[in-house]
């Protein structure tokens, strides 16, 4: 990549595991970078939401000439993030546009990648019906075939997503929080982007958690409100000790790098009581 300095190319420990550098002084705009090889780029935009709508971060995967971007956002990400991805990849070249789930801060600006890219929208097949409102007459009528050809509906089990000579895994994750919820996980960075799962609201979005304590007030309520069950975390947490994760990615907040962080991480929100198992009779009651 042009411009790119040695710093980007040095490694650093985190929590007693080399890993490729995180980058906190992108040169490029609002990229920050997560995984660099020679072959292989994780690149994170944190700061593209102005105004007031909540901080959430996307993603674009790089790898031998291909190229993926997970959770776009919507409108109001779409101009700065399609500015930032075209400074490492041309557009016309992108192989997929990934949603974990069905919100608009994931995947509204989807009418948007269908006109000015090839790229294949992949999204659980439980939206795939639902996901062709966002798509106005305007849209559909221009596109060269049928917006359900445009579609990978990911199955409830998940499935390898085909990317060059390796893959992204589409892992479920759902009720945390959408019914029909995945994460993606990169075998080669071995980053887990998590969606909504780990998100923190927080201004400083870009460097990872090193205090973890201090963090976990920024974490708890909005995994309380959000997340549907302990049962279905702990069913969650108990995949992800079997994967090889150096590092949890969310789509808002601060990333959790290194094992031993993303193992508090797991400890911490299997312990957490949230979404129905704090529901009583007072919260069921005619206004």
């Amino acid at each position: 990549m042009a411009g790119m300095t040695a710093k980007r190319h040095a490694r650093t420990i985190f929590a007693g595991l080399t890993t490729p550098l995180m980058n906190h002084s992108p040169p490029f705009g609002a990229a920050h970078v997560l995984y660099d090889s020679p072959d292989h780029k994780c690149l994170s935009f944190s700061s593209l939401v102005k105004g007031d709508g909540v901080q959430a971060n996307q993603f674009l995967i790089i790898h031998k000439g291909h190229a993926a971007v997970i959770d776009p956002g919507g409108d109001l990400t779409y101009t700065p993030l399609t500015i930032e991805i075209s400074r490492h990849v041309n557009l016309k070249h992108l192989d997929y546009v990934i949603a974990s789930h069905q919100d608009p801060d994931i995947i509204a600006s989807m009418p948007r990648w269908l006109m000015h890219t090839s790229a294949t929208i992949v999204a659980s097949r439980l939206w795939a019906r639902f996901l062709p409102h966002l798509a106005s007459s305007f849209v559909t009528d221009r596109l060269a075939g049928d917006v359900s050809e445009r579609l990978m509906e990911l199955p409830d089990k998940g499935s390898n997503i085909p990317f060059g000579d390796t893959v992204i895994k589409a892992v479920p994750a759902h009720f945390l929080h959408s019914v029909g919820n995945f994460q993606f996980y990169d075998p080669v960075s071995r980053i887990l982007f998590t969606g909504d799962m780990g998100a923190s609201m927080t201004d400083d979005a870009d460097s990872p958690v090193t205090d973890f304590d201090a963090h976990i007030p920024t974490m708890r309520g909005f995994h309380q409100r959000y997340m549907c069950s302990q049962r279905v975390i702990r069913l969650w947490a108990g995949m992800v000790r079997e994967m090889d994760v150096q590092m949890i990615v969310p789509q808002h907040g601060r990333p959790f790098a290194g094992k031993a962080m993303v193992n508090c991480f797991l400890d911490w929100v299997c312990e957490l009581e949230c979404g129905i198992d704090l529901l009583t009779p007072l919260d069921y009651r005619c206004p």
